[in-house]
């Protein structure tokens, strides 16, 4: 993780950088473990609507590849302009 996302950890101890970072770094996981667990829920409750068999039909697998494309794309986007606004505030202090 970049210092510049921290603030201002200058004034911490080098053992206490490091305990933040590794938090930072532990949120992040988590964060994102949420996200994955989110779309595989999201696409699997809208798309397979049945269980003949092991592996998906066609219009399942094509169903789940899109929706998770899509929502790939939403969470990109979303991240962008989080940071585009976080930028923004930055620059206004």
């Amino acid at each position: 993780m970049e210092k510049s996302m921290l603030g201002d950890v200058g004034s911490l101890s080098e053992a206490d950088q490091l305990r933040m970072t590794a938090m930072i770094d532990q949120l992040q996981v988590r964060d994102s473990l949420r996200m994955y667990n989110s779309l595989v829920e999201r696409c699997f409750t809208d798309c397979v609507d049945n269980f003949r068999s092991k592996k998906l039909d066609k219009q399942e697998e094509t169903c789940v590849t899109r929706c998770a494309e899509k929502f790939l794309k939403h969470s990109m986007r979303v991240g962008l302009r989080f940071a585009e606004l976080n930028q923004g505030a930055a620059t206004q202090d």
